[in-house]
C-alpha cells in the first residue's frame, strides 16, 4: 500500500506546482511589466514636470528682468539725456543717471536669493547686492568648477538680444555653489548687461520629491502584487489542504468500511467453520464413538473376553470423547451457536460460566434494562452486528483479565435500553495504564480491536483503570442498526424469487 499513496502524494504535489508556478510566473511578469511601465511613466513625468517647471521659471525670470528694465526706463530713455553734444555737463549727467539706475536695481530683489546684477560688456561687475566685493572687478575670465566661462556666456546671451544661461554660482543663503538659471538683456547705450536668476537646486529638490513619490507608488504597487501573490498561494494551499483533508476523510472512511468488511468476513468464516465442525466433524466423531461403544459392549457380553482389546477400545473411546469435547470447544469459540439462537445475553452467560470453570476465578453475569432479568420474548432482538461486536469485546476483555489482571473476581453487566445497549466489564485486578496501553502499538492491540468493532456501529468504548478496580464499558446504538437490519431483511426478501 505505501507505493500507491506515495505516487498519489507525488501526483498531488505536481498538480499543486502546476497550479502555483504559472500563477507566480504570471504575477512576476505582471510585476516586471508594471515596474517597467511605471518607471517609464515616472521618467516621462519627471521630464514633463521639469520642462514645465523650468518654462514657468523662465517666464518668471523674463518678467523680473522686464520689471527691472521698466523701473530704470525713465533714466535710460534717450530723451532723458542731454542731446547737445556741445554741452559739457552731458557726460556727468549720464553718469548720474547710471548711478541712480544702479541704486534702483540694487534695491530690487525677490527673496534672499533673488536679486539683479549688472556687468559691462567687458565683464566688469557694476552692481551685485549680495556680493559687494565683486563690484569693480574684471570677471571676464571667471570659470565655474566645470570650466565654463560664466561671464562671457552671459555677455554673449545679452549681445544676442537676451537669453537664458545655466551656470554655477554661490548661493547667498547657503554660501555654496549651486546650479543657477540666469536671464540677461543688454542696455546697448550704456554698454550694460542686466540680469537675474534663480537657483535650480530648489527645482531639483522638488523634482526629486516627485520622483520619490513616484518610486513609493511603484513600490506600493509591487507590494500589493506581492500580497496578491501570497494570497493566491494561500488560496491554493488552502484548497490543497481542504482537498487533502477531504481525501483523508474519504480514505479513512474507506479503510473503516474495509476493516468492517474484514471483521464481517472473519465472523462469517468463523460461523462457517463452526457449523462445519459442529454439523460435520462432530457428527462423524459421535458416530465413531457410538460404533466403538457398541463394539466394546459386545466384547463385554461375549463369551470370550480379550482384556487387551477391551482396554484398547476403552482408551480409544476416552480419547475420542476428549477429541469430541475439544472440537465442540473450538466450534463454540469460533462462533457460539447460542449467540445466533438465544441472543447476546445467553451467549455471555455461557461464556462467563465456561471461563469461570477453566480459570477457577469468580465471574458473574448480570442482565439489566427493559424487562428486568428476563427480557420479554416479544422484545425486538439485538442486531447481529451489535451481538457479534459486544460478544467479541467481552471475550477479549475476559481473556485479558484471566491472563494478565491477576484478579480474583470479575463481573459482566449487560444493560439494554431503547436507544442502545451497554456492556460493562469490571475486575479487581492489578489494573494498567490506559494511556500507555493505547499509545503502545504492541500492547494496545486488543483495545484497538474493540474500538474498531464499535466505530462502524457508532458506538464508543471507555476504560477506567487503577490498582484493584478496572471497568471497561462498551456502548452501541440500537435504532440505527435495527433500521439497517430491517432494510437488509426487506431487501433480501424482495430479492428472493
Amino acid at each position: 500500500m505505501p507505493a500507491p499513496f506515495f505516487f498519489n502524494d507525488r501526483l498531488k504535489t505536481k498538480i499543486f506546482l502546476l497550479a502555483v508556478v504559472p500563477f507566480l510566473a504570471a504575477i512576476a511578469s505582471i510585476g516586471i511589466g508594471v515596474r517597467q511601465q511605471a518607471t517609464a511613466l515616472a521618467r516621462t513625468q519627471h521630464a514633463t514636470m521639469q520642462a514645465a517647471y523650468l518654462s514657468s521659471k523662465e517666464i518668471e525670470l523674463r518678467h523680473y528682468v522686464e520689471l527691472a528694465t521698466s523701473a530704470i526706463e525713465p533714466l535710460y530713455a534717450p530723451n532723458a539725456a542731454t542731446t547737445s553734444a556741445t554741452t559739457s555737463a552731458a557726460p556727468a549727467d549720464d553718469a548720474a543717471r547710471q548711478r541712480a539706475a544702479l541704486a534702483v536695481l540694487q534695491k530690487m530683489d525677490f527673496g534672499p536669493d533673488g536679486y539683479f546684477f549688472v556687468y559691462d560688456m567687458h565683464g566688469r561687475s557694476l552692481m551685485h547686492p549680495r556680493e559687494p566685493s565683486l563690484v569693480g572687478q574684471d570677471l571676464w575670465n571667471l570659470r565655474d568648477p566645470q570650466g565654463s566661462l560664466t561671464i562671457q556666456q552671459l555677455v554673449s546671451a545679452a549681445q544676442h538680444g537676451g537669453g537664458y544661461v545655466r551656470y554655477m554660482w554661490h548661493r547667498p543663503s547657503t554660501g555654496k555653489l549651486a546650479p543657477k538659471l540666469g536671464y540677461v538683456v543688454a542696455l546697448p547705450r550704456w554698454g550694460w548687461m542686466v540680469g537675474t536668476g534663480i537657483y535650480l537646486d530648489d527645482v531639483d529638490s522638488t523634482l526629486a520629491h516627485i520622483d520619490e513619490r513616484a518610486s513609493a507608488n511603484i513600490e506600493r504597487t509591487l507590494q500589493w502584487l506581492g500580497v496578491i501573490a501570497l494570497a493566491g498561494v494561500g488560496v491554493f494551499a488552502l484548497g490543497a489542504l481542504v482537498l487533502n483533508v477531504s481525501e483523508y476523510r474519504s480514505t479513512d472512511a474507506k479503510l473503516k468500511r474495509l476493516a468492517q468488511q474484514v471483521v464481517e468476513s472473519q465472523e462469517q468464516e468463523r460461523a462457517r467453520l463452526s457449523r462445519e465442525l459442529h454439523d460435520g466433524i462432530s457428527q462423524m466423531l459421535v458416530s465413531a464413538k457410538l460404533l466403538l461403544e457398541s463394539a466394546l459392549a459386545r466384547f463385554e457380553r461375549g463369551e470370550t473376553r480379550v482384556s487387551a482389546a477391551e482396554a484398547s477400545l476403552s482408551t480409544g473411546l476416552t480419547r475420542l470423547s476428549d477429541t469430541l469435547r475439544e472440537v465442540r470447544r473450538i466450534s463454540h469459540a469460533l462462533r457460539p451457536a447460542m449467540l445466533d439462537d438465544l441472543g447476546l445475553a445467553a451467549a455471555l452467560e455461557q461464556l462467563t460460566r465456561e471461563l469461570a470453570e477453566e480459570s477457577s476465578m469468580e465471574i458473574g453475569f448480570t442482565q439489566a434494562g427493559e424487562g428486568g432479568a428476563n427480557l420479554s420474548a416479544s422484545a425486538a432482538p439485538l442486531p447481529d452486528a451489535v451481538n457479534t461486536a459486544l460478544f467479541r469485546i467481552a471475550q477479549e476483555a475476559l481473556t485479558n483479565i484471566v491472563k494478565h489482571a491477576h484478579a480474583r473476581r470479575a463481573a459482566l453487566t449487560l444493560d439494554i435500553a431503547q436507544d442502545g445497549v451497554t456492556l460493562a466489564i469490571a475486575d479487581n485486578g492489578c489494573g494498567f495504564d490506559v494511556a500507555l496501553a493505547q499509545a503502545d502499538p504492541r500492547a494496545g492491540t486488543g483495545l484497538r480491536n474493540m474500538r474498531e468493532r464499535l466505530e462502524p456501529l457508532g458506538g464508543r468504548l471507555t476504560i477506567h483503570s487503577k490498582p484493584g478496580h478496572t471497568v471497561l464499558t462498551a456502548w452501541a446504538p440500537i435504532r440505527a442498526n435495527n433500521a439497517r437490519n430491517e432494510h437488509d431483511a426487506t431487501k433480501k426478501h424482495t430479492e428472493t424469487p
